[in-house]
């Protein structure tokens, strides 16, 4: 029998392969990244601002935070997250659901860096950062931060990234994500902005309450919780640990 968890995430039994990740580890060293062969992005988009100061109670810097904890941002129509809600931020596996061209492609990260300080004294940031486990198309780093500069009151949304393709990806794979990768790529963080922005002003407006990840089956959630199936999704190609 199919179940809730086999539905949202097509053919693949998510609940299984998320389950495995906790044996991967990381696919990359630190120590080998630098450019020309490795992407290095840094990406600010402005939200809501608040009055100068610390950030105000419920205002754009808390819930743009929950948002991003949450994995809300997240377009469902390119990248979709299983998670366990109730393990840790710090150390949570989660297993990506990469939407690409008529592939669906599941893949393992982990959080390993949380971000909760300020800094220069003036900026507010929180936030946090995986990296790309064994069999993702990826290897690399992203890192996900609000940040208040509390002597403006500007408040933004950063995205740090450094990646390059998995080298061990088979033939089509590789071509594939040698001619669209890099595009998606760089769409993926606009979206994350934009949804992120929208949903911080509809929160702040009243329009409609914070969206929450969803349950599946057992403890784990898939976000965002706007990810539904779509008519076709059951003709994908689906793979696990494409690399």
């Amino acid at each position: 029998m199919t179940s809730l968890g086999d539905w949202v995430f097509g053919r693949v039994d998510a609940t299984r392969v998320w389950r495995d990740l906790a044996d991967a580890r990381v696919n990359y060293s630190v120590d080998e990244v630098s450019r020309p062969s490795w992407n290095i992005d840094v990406h600010r988009a402005p939200l809501p601002a608040e009055r100068p100061g610390p950030p105000v109670p419920g205002g754009p810097w808390e819930q743009a935070c929950r948002l991003v904890r949450d994995y809300e941002f997240s377009p469902p129509e390119l990248v979709r997250a299983l998670y366990d809600p109730a393990a840790p931020l710090l150390g949570r596996d989660m297993l990506l659901e990469a939407r690409f061209h008529g592939m669906h492609f599941y893949c393992g990260v982990r959080v390993t860096e949380v971000v909760d300080e300020t800094r220069d004294g003036t900026d507010r940031v929180w936030g946090w950062a995986y990296e790309t486990l064994e069999g993702h198309l990826e290897r690399g780093q992203v890192a996900y931060t609000v940040v208040k500069r509390q002597d403006t009151g500007e408040v933004l949304f950063v995205v740090t990234c450094h990646s390059q393709g998995a080298p061990t990806l088979d033939r089509i794979t590789f071509l594939g994500w040698r001619l669209f990768g890099r595009r998606v790529q760089l769409r993926f963080y606009r979206r994350c902005a934009d949804r992120l922005r929208l949903f911080v002003e509809a929160a702040l407006r009243g329009e409609r309450p914070l969206p929450g990840p969803r349950a599946t089956t057992g403890r784990l959630v898939c976000a965002p919780s706007d990810a539904g199936t779509r008519r076709f999704d059951a003709l994908a190609i689906h793979r696990v640990a494409p690399a």
